[in-house]
C-alpha cells in the first residue's frame, strides 16, 4: 500500500532542463570549457558537488569547484525569477496528490534552488520533506536521495511512489525500492532499458491521480 509520493523537481514539476543546458553551457564556454552533448547528458542526475567537479576536472573549467557551483546557481535563480518554467499540469497534479498522500521532493536541485522553485510556484506548503542531492553521498542514478526522502518521512521506499521522467531518476527511485510512475521529458527522453524499469508510464501529469 502506497503511503507517500516523492517527486521529481527538473523535467516533472517544472520544465528547466533547458534552463540548466543554456546557464552551464554559456558558462562554461565563457570560461574556455568544453560543452557537447556527451558533457550535457553526463551531467542529468549529478548532484551539485558532482556536476561542479565534473565541469573543473572533465570540461576545462579553470575554476575551482565550489566557485563553479556558486556562479551557476546564481545564474539559474536569475533565471527563475525572470521565468518560472512551470510544467502544464503541475500545481493541480501536486494538490491532487496531496489530497491523500504525504508528499516529498527528491532532486538533483541544489537547495537553494528547490526552495525558490517552490515558493515561486506556491507549492511549498504541500510538501513535508525536500532533499537536494547535495544533501546525500551520491546524486541520481544512486538512490540515496529517494532513500533519504523515506527516512526523513518515516516511511518504508516499498511504501512511497515516485514521479520521474530521467533515466537517471527513473533508475534511482527503482533502486531505492519505490514504485516509480515515468513521465518521460519529450525534450530529453529516458532510454528504452531505463523507462521499461518504471511501474506505469504517463503521458502528462494530467493523467497523475491519487487513484
Amino acid at each position: 500500500m502506497i503511503e507517500a509520493v516523492a517527486f521529481d523537481l527538473d523535467g516533472v514539476l517544472i520544465q528547466s532542463e533547458e534552463v540548466w543546458d543554456d546557464v552551464r553551457g554559456a558558462y562554461v564556454l565563457a570560461q574556455g570549457g568544453r560543452w557537447d552533448p556527451e558533457v550535457q547528458r553526463a551531467l542529468m542526475g549529478m548532484s551539485s558537488l558532482e556536476w561542479s567537479r565534473y565541469l573543473h576536472e572533465r570540461a576545462g573549467v579553470p575554476r575551482d569547484p565550489e566557485t563553479i557551483n556558486d556562479e551557476i546557481v546564481s545564474g539559474m535563480l536569475a533565471a527563475f525569477e525572470r521565468h518560472l518554467p512551470l510544467v502544464d499540469g503541475a500545481a493541480a497534479a501536486v494538490e491532487r496528490l496531496a489530497a491523500r498522500y504525504r508528499l516529498a521532493l527528491a532532486s538533483s536541485s541544489n537547495r537553494a534552488l528547490i526552495d525558490a522553485v517552490l515558493e515561486l510556484a506556491g507549492l511549498a506548503r504541500y510538501f513535508e520533506v525536500t532533499v537536494s542531492s547535495e544533501e546525500v553521498a551520491r546524486g541520481k542514478p544512486a538512490p540515496d536521495v529517494y532513500l533519504e526522502a523515506a527516512r526523513r518521512l518515516g516511511v518504508e521506499p516499498a511504501r512511497c511512489a515516485a514521479v520521474e521522467d530521467s533515466h537517471a531518476g527513473i533508475r534511482a527511485a527503482k533502486a531505492a525500492g519505490m514504485r516509480v510512475i515515468a513521465v518521460p521529458n519529450a525534450a530529453y527522453p529516458p532510454d528504452e532499458e531505463s523507462l521499461a524499469l518504471a511501474d506505469a508510464t504517463i503521458a502528462s501529469l494530467d493523467e497523475l491521480t491519487p487513484g
